[in-house]
């Protein structure tokens, strides 16, 4: 049940795939799937190959290894047997409780002169020890660090050496700590249990070597090491490690092998590692060589690497390949489909690039032709529209005789002025200067200057009207002054200031009008007040609100506004996005500390 929605699943989403990359996977699956099958089964053989080949090099190593041993335990087989020529000094260790003085010294330095002799015979001998049947020790050494009696004879490995079937025996590795200066790192000691002539135990000779000295790492090996990873452990036929390659070239301690304990050298290896076993000719030592196939297998890596890099750029070149054929199937439809989208925004615009003579090119050809003929009724209609404003505006401007308006103020200030009534001729004056810039700029762009001076105006009505309580505050460039702007946007933004924003008399409210250039050359203006702001909720009402102006801007009769509202800041925006194109707006700002800011983005013109 699982597998067949899964199946359905899979189905569903190769189905929902867009068309180019449909085409595109299937030239992918039809060229890239047998270049993985051949380049997996040469990586195969080729792995075989290596590493039967590797197995061959780490026997013949081995080999050598053995052979290297096997040199080594009879040179020192004879280095052990040569203390028998003084077998008589030998049987007679332990009894110098009986012996004069004179005897006694001279048995110890015989056995002294013993023991030089035989750490003479190999210069890697530091230090050569002889243990009488009566558990006294005598010793020899070539180092600073003497051996202390008591420590020696209480170590593990020496208890265990008794209990030996072994008259010639190597122990495994163990510590310094019977030494004197208890220093780290690690020994092996090689020795021999001596009988006297007549058969009878007369003590045990024991010789102190460096691991290092078991078996001496050269060039070859290290560079072998270093390429395939080897390493090799030999161990007494007690299973105790007697040498560790990986501590003898540095990367591991000595302590670390002293706490792995035994090694087991029956593991014939597994999927991870290469295991080869042997052994001495006597079965002293046991050898086992292992090889990680991760090493092993280094070079064959290399070529899987390659093998990948040829296999991605194959796909790389048959992806370009696969691109440039699904693109000149797919362009059209695309182009289609982006033109859909310009129509349910009400752009109406052809696809102007040639086609093709093929279906797709029918098609477009076809929808070609029915856009412009949508984009012709729509014009038609709008243009009608706007011809029907223009006369409602013309006729209204008309019934307005702005020579009359302009005689009738100034009558009405003169006689203001004749009765003393100078604060009511001040506001007919201001109030003539705005009628003559609002009906002499209508529908016309003017400067910025022109537009602070009617804001500046307005204000100064207001103050005779409030008794001075706003202060206006401008802040704006000189060079910005001269640029051209569509009229009526900074009074209407100051009037909702003072309507909305204003409400005690005995505060001064400050308005701020402040011009920055933007780094790509426009004009950006911020109104801000002092007032008492908005709250949330209405803040996010006039933002929705103001969202809807680019939808709006060809809307000609709003017939849901409600009277009075004037031009508004919906109406601003509109003009705006009108005038200057969707990238221009007009905005509210979040209130950081009280007041409201209303931000204008105009082109520099």
């Amino acid at each position: 049940m699982e597998r067949k929605h899964w199946m359905r699943k899979a189905i569903t989403m190769i189905r929902n795939m867009r068309f180019q990359n449909k085409l595109m996977a299937g030239y992918l699956l039809a060229c890239v799937i047998p270049l993985i099958c051949v380049s997996v089964f040469i990586f195969r053989q080729s792995a075989a190959g290596l590493e039967d080949s590797s197995q061959e090099f780490a026997s013949l190593y081995t080999s050598q290894i053995r052979t290297s041993l096997d040199e080594f335990m009879e040179e020192y087989d004879k280095v052990t047997k040569s203390v028998l020529v003084d077998n008589e000094l030998i049987y007679k260790l332990g009894e110098e409780a009986s012996l004069p003085m004179a005897e006694v010294v001279n048995q110890r330095v015989a056995v002294q002169r013993l023991l030089m002799r035989v750490a003479l015979l190999k210069p890697e001998i530091g230090t050569v020890m002889l243990v009488s049947r009566e558990n006294s020790v005598y010793q020899y050494t070539t180092t600073t660090s003497r051996v202390n009696d008591n420590m020696l004879l209480s170590q593990p490995w020496f208890k265990g050496i008794r209990a030996l079937d072994e008259t010639f025996f190597i122990t495994g590795l163990h510590d310094r700590a019977y030494y004197e200066d208890q220093g780290a790192g690690a020994m092996v000691t090689v020795g021999r249990v001596l009988f006297s002539s007549d058969g009878a135990y007369a003590g045990i000779l024991l010789i102190d070597l460096d691991p290092f000295a078991l078996l001496e790492l050269d060039h070859e090996f290290v560079s072998a090491r270093d390429k395939y990873g080897m390493s090799v452990i030999i161990s007494n036929r007690h299973h105790q490690i007697v040498y560790d390659s990986d501590a003898a070239s540095g990367r591991l301690s000595w302590n670390e092998v002293l706490q792995s304990g035994s090694e087991d050298l029956n593991g014939q290896g597994d999927k991870d590692r290469i295991v080869l076993t042997g052994s001495t000719s006597q079965g002293e030592l046991l050898i086992k060589t292992e090889i990680p196939r991760s090493k092993l297998l280094h070079k064959i890596n290399r070529i899987k690497g390659m093998t990948v890099i040829v296999i991605l750029t194959s796909c790389l070149i048959i992806t370009l390949i696969s691109y440039g054929l699904s693109y000149t199937i797919t362009k059209p439809i695309k182009a289609l489909r982006r033109s859909m989208k310009q129509a349910e925004v009400g752009q109406y615009l052809p696809i102007e690039k040639s086609q093709a003579g093929d279906e797709i090119g029918s098609l477009v050809h076809s929808y070609n032709k029915m856009i412009i003929t949508i984009r012709t009724l729509i014009e038609d209609v709008y243009i009608a529209e706007i011809k029907q404003r223009e006369a409602k505006f013309t006729a209204l401007q008309n019934q307005i005789n702005p020579h009359m308006l302009y005689n009738t103020l100034e009558s009405i200030r003169m006689k203001a002025l004749v009765k003393d009534d100078d604060e009511t001729a001040d506001m007919i004056k201001i109030l003539a200067r705005m009628f003559r810039l609002a009906l002499g700029k209508e529908g016309k762009l003017h400067s910025v200057r022109h537009e602070l001076e009617y804001t500046v105006n307005y204000l100064q009505l207001q103050n005779i009207r409030f008794d001075n309580t706003f202060q206006l505050h401008i802040n704006i460039p000189e060079e910005m002054m001269s640029c051209s702007i569509i009229p009526l946007v900074f009074q209407p933004i100051v009037e909702n200031s003072i309507n909305h924003g204003f409400v005690d008399y005995g505060q001064t409210m400050n308005i701020r009008i402040e011009g920055v250039w933007t780094e790509e050359g426009d004009i950006r203006i911020r109104i801000s007040d002092d007032g008492v702001g908005m709250t949330s909720d209405k803040l996010a009402e006039l933002q929705s609100l103001l969202e809807e102006a680019g939808s709006d801007k060809f809307k000609l009769d709003k017939k849901d506004e409600q009277a009075g509202k004037g031009l508004g800041l919906k109406n601003i925006a509109e003009r705006i996005k009108l005038q200057y194109g969707d990238r221009f707006y007009l905005k509210i700002l979040p209130a950081v500390a009280g007041g409201t800011t209303i931000e204008v983005l105009i082109p520099k013109v």
